[in-house]
């Protein structure tokens, strides 16, 4: 481990989706303050690859079965099914980076935040959201990339999230980017140097 930083942590990212957390991981991981020593975990869906999605890249892309295969072996550290899809964390992958001194950071529903901190209690937990509902629901019809149901679906979703978002370490308000993301970093820093 490097000298003058703390033990390498598990980083766990959750919210709505569209409150912007896989935009706050992704920045988090470009940062150079953490380079090398905050790894990006891949997880496993059942979900279809979405625009320029790759394999092992985004994702772990699996069918059912095999997922179900998976989770039958204790393969995963977390898993839930969501909007009919399953999603899970590779626990093999997470574990190895620990040994290593890597923190590892986590980009996770709800259902998989609480099963990673019912099991690894010390990991830090972070909920992202947006300041209203109706900025969510604008920030989820500007993608473009679900339906009219889907965001439905999604809003719906987000109301139960939110009730969980007391259950978290820390709650981020993402109303703007750049200042998310600093206090992003600032937190990340204070647990792990």
């Amino acid at each position: 481990m490097l000298s003058g930083h703390k033990k390498p942590r598990i980083i766990i990212l959750s919210g709505p989706s569209g409150a912007g957390k896989t935009t706050l991981h992704d920045r988090l991981l470009a940062s150079s303050r953490f380079a090398g020593r905050v790894i990006r975990s891949v997880s496993a869906t059942t979900r279809k690859p979405r625009g320029t999605e790759q394999q092992g890249r985004e994702y772990l892309f699996l069918s059912v079965r095999m997922f179900e295969s998976r989770i039958r072996r204790g393969a995963f550290l977390e898993w839930a099914r969501v909007f009919d899809n399953y999603y899970g964390t590779p626990m093999k992958n997470v574990r190895e980076n620990l040994k290593k001194g890597r923190s590892v950071l986590l980009c996770i529903d709800v259902q998989g935040g609480q099963q990673v901190k019912k099991k690894v209690p010390e990991a830090i937990s972070v909920f992202v959201k947006t300041p209203t509902i109706l900025e969510l629901r604008r920030r989820l019809e500007a993608r473009k990339t679900d339906s009219k149901a889907s965001i439905d679906l999604r809003l719906k979703t987000a109301r139960k999230e939110l009730k969980e978002a007391r259950f978290y370490d820390h709650v981020l308000v993402n109303d703007d980017l750049s200042r998310a993301g600093r206090e992003l970093e600032a937190l990340v820093s204070s647990y792990i140097g």
